[in-house]
């Protein structure tokens, strides 16, 4: 007897053996309990993951000789008759090669017939979307309103070429992509029921590969049991797919922790003389990261079961949090990277080389060393040396000594700056710097905290953070910097102002103004009398005072 493929061999045969789709098995098994039956069915989803499998155990459901139930027997004659494709009332047509008219109205003038063998005549239509529009038209007042022993199950994975004319005529279903979880532990039984030894992470690797179809894992698993002589190890798993062993993985980031980049260069010549994929080992390097952070912050997500739950949980430790995300970050830019690289081996070496720069003591240095509120650097003064570097390590300014304006004497300010006493108002500044655009609308909604010799910090509202976006803040420190005759070193602190800022202060003038203009209209006598004779209305609005 000839090999039957496991995807063909293995086909669930009933709901109850269908894996990852219990949302679909739950309504159709009500309905069929139910018999709330309707006359057109429409599943959609990726390849492989139960669409036509689904659709011919509805029709077996529809058809067993015990009767419409949801369990259907499998033993009967029209049970073993769908299951091996020879029941002349499951019509299954394929709308990738009858696309046209005419072939739909010939199918559809047999509807009209009553079945031969069954209760039901099933159509069961595979991608459906590929049917023309005309033939689209055509099947339309069918499925509207089809003969009483006629069912209609649509399967198709891009329902969004289905005219909605269709698509309101049918009860859809949306199938999901199979959790790799399931995927393996279906493999598992699988292999247990046909007696092949195999490993738990080989199969986590095909599930993995499988990208939520069944039938995509259950073919690599047949590639897998013939590359493996009968054995499905992850050694040999490995090796078939292509992919990277973790150990690698792991070897990157304990070399990090470590702070060794020779051994970080050790493992990318190791997977040179592989010939793995350093995109594929960037991507798998990423999907490492996302674990550790996941059970960074849920702790309670990694299984007491996960081979390699040790060395995750070792990594949870040496890593901090912040660091894990920009690591994914490098990771992931340095993927898409490389197709700009000198060569791929290059751009892999450049990205763990970019790690190790940012290895996690470095980033532990820098996060220690910001200030408690959030201070972001503008920029720095064209002539000035000093590196952005040191404005981001610059310890947080004395709290006590940096009062409010309300509080802070000029005198102080113009000590330290060297202001007249003109000039030490920040509105005064603002309005005497060349600028214009966002640069000006930035300096408007600040407050002016401290004016030193060399530096100048403001205070901008949370609310108005997005106007630090490039290239204001560099325009603001470039006038201040004309303005005052030296180099002046600007920085930000986020957080609400304690003081009017320029835009505060002007829109209450504004809106003083305008109250004021309101007010004399109000009391001019040819207004009072117009308003009381024709019972008008004043649109404050439509008053502009005159300035």
């Amino acid at each position: 007897m000839s090999y039957q493929v496991l995807a063909r061999k293995w086909r669930p045969r009933n709901f109850s053996t269908l894996v990852g789709q219990e949302h679909v098995v739950r309504a159709l098994t009500h309905a069929l309990t139910e018999q709330r039956l309707h006359h057109a069915y429409l599943f959609t989803g990726t390849r492989g993951v139960g669409k036509t499998t689904i659709a011919r155990i509805l029709a077996k459901s529809l058809n067993c000789e015990t009767g419409i139930t949801a369990t259907p027997c499998g033993k009967c004659s029209a049970c073993l008759e769908i299951d091996s494709g020879r029941f002349v009332d499951l019509l299954e047509v394929d709308a990738a090669t009858n696309t046209r008219v005419d072939e739909m109205r010939q199918l559809l003038e047999n509807a009209v017939y009553a079945p031969t063998r069954g209760r039901f005549k099933v159509y069961v239509i595979d991608e459906v979307h590929m049917l023309s529009n005309s033939a689209f038209n055509a099947m339309l007042k069918t499925l509207e309103e089809p003969p009483e022993h006629v069912k209609f199950i649509l399967a198709t994975t891009d329902p969004q070429k289905i005219p909605v004319t269709v698509l309101s005529r049918c009860l859809q279903f949306n199938l999901k992509q199979m959790p790799a979880m399931a995927i393996s532990a279906h493999l598992a039984h699988i292999l247990q029921a046909e007696g092949l030894p195999h490993e738990a992470s080989a199969l986590s690797l095909i599930a993995r590969s499988a990208a939520g179809s069944m039938r995509d894992a259950l073919s690599l698993l047949d590639q897998a049991i013939a590359h493996g002589a009968g054995k499905v190890d992850e050694s040999q798993v490995r090796t078939m797919l292509g992919t990277v062993d973790q150990d690698f993985l792991f070897g990157i980031l304990d070399a990090l922790v470590a702070g060794d980049a020779a051994a970080m260069l050790s493992v990318a010549a190791d997977l040179s003389v592989r010939s793995l994929s350093f995109s594929a080992t960037l991507q798998e390097l990423a999907g490492l990261l996302t674990r550790i952070q996941i059970v960074q912050c849920v702790p309670a997500a990694l299984d007491d079961d996960d081979p390699d739950r040790s060395r995750l949980l070792a990594l949870c430790s040496a890593l901090t949090p912040e660091f894990v995300q920009l690591a994914y970050q490098i990771v992931c830019h340095g993927r898409n990277e490389l197709s700009s690289a000198p060569d791929e081996y290059a751009g892999f070496v450049m990205t763990l080389l970019r790690l190790h720069a940012f290895r996690p003591s470095s980033v532990a240095d820098v996060i220690a060393s910001i200030p408690s509120r959030p201070v972001h650097v503008a920029g720095q003064y064209a002539h000035t040396a000093q590196p952005v570097a040191r404005a981001i390590l610059q310890p947080p300014p004395d709290r006590e000594a940096e009062a409010s304006p309300a509080t802070t004497s000029n005198a102080e300010i113009r000590q330290k700056s060297g202001l007249t006493a003109a000039a030490t108002n920040w509105r005064d500044i603002v309005a005497n710097l060349n600028l214009s655009g966002l640069a000006r609308e930035l300096a408007q909604h600040c407050e002016l905290r401290r004016l030193g010799e060399s530096d100048c910090l403001l205070r901008l509202p949370p609310t108005h953070g997005h106007l630090q976006m490039k290239p204001s803040p560099d325009r603001l420190q470039q006038a201040l910097s004309d303005y005052f005759g030296r180099p002046i070193l600007l920085r930000f602190e986020l957080a609400d102002v304690e003081a009017e800022t320029p835009a505060a202060t002007a829109g209450r003038e504004r809106q003083a103004r305008q109250d004021k203009a309101v007010a004399a209209i109000e009391q001019d006598n040819f207004v009072r009398d117009v308003i009381e004779v024709f019972d008008a209305s004043l649109i404050d609005s439509s008053i502009k005072p005159i300035v």
